[in-house]
């Protein structure tokens, strides 16, 4: 690999495991404002990561609720995880102030080649897209889907590879980024003529109980990600 992949861990809630999983040098840090999750984030932990950037999950979430939670978590990402059409996309630029500064991920749920056709109208709207598996859940369902599908995407937006990433996938996850990802430094000059995979999501395969990582995991993961 010519950089470092992003590592993101999401479903992030309690104060000290913020502070701990901070510590081990992850890039983006995610919180989930979808009151139906089981890693719901009601009122803002006593302490907001400095160091990394602070991803803010929505599903089908109004603008103003979006707006209003980049301002009380410091938002730096947003994250739209439902069916929010491309137009929603055009509005939340418009919309909020600051959003100008924020990048903004859409996800989309994986399970066969048809369903990368969803990207196509989302192309300049989102700065990343996230693949996640198809499930029962909208995220979290600890799964994972065929991988290989993704060599069918053709799109020029980077993107970031999750659901169902867990500790014993390290040499696995090592391979297929060494294999499709892209350096920091063509996204940056504007070089990049084909989405490849920036780096990871991590989540519920890292947890004790929803919402709480297993540090020690987290750890192992992270270094054999990054030899």
């Amino acid at each position: 690999m010519t950089s470092r992949p992003i590592i993101k861990v999401c479903g992030m809630r309690e104060t000290e495991n913020i502070r701990e999983v901070e510590a081990l040098g992850i890039d983006w840090l995610g919180m989930i404002f979808w009151p139906k999750s089981k890693r719901y984030v009601a009122t803002p932990p006593s302490y907001l990561p400095t160091d990394v950037k602070k991803v803010g999950v929505f599903v089908d979430a109004s603008l103003e609720d979006i707006c209003q939670h980049i301002h009380n978590y410091q938002l730096d990402i947003i994250q739209l995880h439902g069916s929010e059409h491309p137009e929603f996309l055009r509005d939340l630029r418009n919309t909020c102030g600051s959003v100008s500064t924020i990048k903004i991920i859409k996800a989309f749920n994986i399970a066969t080649v048809d369903d990368l056709l969803l990207t196509e109208s989302y192309a300049g709207l989102a700065d990343y897209f996230l693949f996640d598996t198809k499930g029962k859940m909208v995220g979290g369902n600890g799964e994972q889907f065929d991988w290989s599908i993704l060599v069918h995407y053709h799109g020029t937006t980077p993107y970031i590879l999750s659901g169902g990433i867990g500790p014993k996938d390290a040499e696995r996850v090592y391979s297929f980024l060494h294999d499709n990802h892209v350096s920091d430094s063509f996204l940056e000059h504007g070089k990049l003529n084909i989405g490849h995979c920036i780096g990871i999501d991590l989540n519920s395969r890292f947890e004790t109980v929803p919402g709480l990582k297993d540090i020690n995991k987290l750890k192992t993961f992270v270094e054999e990600i990054r030899k």
